[in-house]
């Protein structure tokens, strides 16, 4: 929803009903994932995309049904041996889609939900996409980390619900669960689409040497709020880092040590070390790694350097275990040169830790490309959101 949300608020403050379409389940290659949208208004205007182009044309005339006053509707798209290029998707991938209609009745937190994206406060839109009861399709709720609003249909599912929504809100997930009628958590019949909005995860680069530079500008492109930390204030400026969000003069281990205290750090955290300096890694390493669990920790220098580094942190009492977590020499192998090419390798390996890639080449790979929760072979596939339920 947040890549449309300008035209729906729009829509929806001048008193329109605008048909909304939500990727809420993916598998196989699928070519957005869940929480992509597309947006239809009453003038027939779309934005947003849920496929790439794929099926926009087919979820369009759905989404003007629903202006119309077509009741809340779960559909799945993929390849058909005789319509593949029409309404499926060529890529070899399945989604599943919810259209509804949305306007000042049916969404009155809409305004305040437009509120915490723009002041980037958590937030997450939970749907009922699939139910027994037809009038309880399209309920929703509203979580933030200290309150609900909305309703699921009843009390009981609105406690339950709201108790799972909010600990993926902490963890900014995204996804469909499974639940009960009345939210219980081993039932089925219910499915609830969870649109968890949440504060961009952190880059903290430590070192403010040029490699970092390179680094944070692309850290910035790739959606993370990036601090920039170093002790020397001759080198740890905001006029030699302008693209990033922060820039802390301070003694790294410190630095890392208050932002832990204060809750600010998680479990989408990356910290890069730049500094190959033993009097500020061996302490800011220490910190990281008995710290809360990270994304992803790596740490620059050459294999003498790590070798040198990993000793000493063997005697400041660290285990091989916690060891195996830091990715030294950092960056995938590129052959990797220059501080721009180096901080592509460091961001490639960012991304293989996040979605599980293993760096190789797809030319060279079979499977699917895209990591997305594969169909189980009792799946029926003419049916959207059936087998399986996802973690709940």
């Amino acid at each position: 929803m947040r890549d449309v949300i300008d035209p729906l608020l729009r829509a929806w403050r001048a008193g329109e009903t605008a048909g909304l379409v939500t990727v809420v389940r993916t598998f196989n290659s699928a070519p957005r994932d869940p929480g992509a949208a597309m947006l239809v208004t009453a003038d027939g205007a779309a934005a947003g995309s849920v496929s790439g182009g794929c099926v926009e044309g087919a979820v369009y005339e759905l989404a003007t049904d629903a202006i119309a006053g077509a009741a809340p509707l779960l559909e799945r798209y993929g390849v058909s041996d005789d319509d593949a290029f029409a309404v499926g998707l060529s890529c070899g991938g399945i989604i599943d889609v919810f259209v509804e209609p949305v306007s000042r009745a049916g969404f009155p937190e809409l305004e305040s939900v437009a509120s915490d994206l723009d002041a980037d406060r958590p937030v997450a839109v939970a749907t009922v996409i699939e139910h027994p009861d037809p009038a309880r399709v399209g309920l929703r709720l509203i979580v933030r980390p200290d309150s609900v609003e909305g309703t699921l249909g009843s009390p009981v599912a609105d406690m339950r619900v709201g108790d799972d929504v909010r600990g993926m809100l902490a963890q900014g997930r995204t996804e469909t669960l499974g639940f009960g009628p009345e939210g219980e958590r081993m039932g089925s019949g219910m499915r609830v689409f969870v649109n968890s909005f949440a504060p961009a995860p952190r880059m903290l680069v430590f070192g403010a040497i040029d490699f970092a530079s390179a680094l944070a500008r692309l850290g910035t492109y790739l959606g993370y709020r990036v601090t920039v930390c170093d002790a020397r204030p001759v080198f740890a400026t905001p006029a030699r880092f302008p693209d990033v969000d922060q820039v802390v003069v301070d003694w790294p281990a410190r630095y890392l040590e208050g932002e832990i205290e204060a809750g600010r750090i998680d479990g989408r955290t990356v910290i890069c070390v730049m500094t190959h300096d033993p009097k500020f890694d061996v302490p800011l390493l220490t910190t990281a790694l008995r710290g809360p669990q990270v994304a992803y920790i790596g740490a620059m220098g050459s294999r003498r350097t790590h070798d040198d580094r990993e000793r000493r942190l063997l005697e400041a009492g660290l285990t091989a275990a916690e060891l195996a977590r830091v990715r030294s020499p950092i960056g995938l192998d590129l052959g990797a040169r220059t501080p721009e090419e180096t901080a592509i390798s460091i961001a490639a390996e960012i991304i293989a830790a996040r979605w599980g890639g293993s760096g190789a080449e797809l030319a060279q790979a079979t499977g699917p490309i895209h990591r997305h929760q594969a169909p189980s072979p009792d799946l029926d596939l003419a049916s959207p959101l059936s087998g399986p339920k996802p973690l709940v």
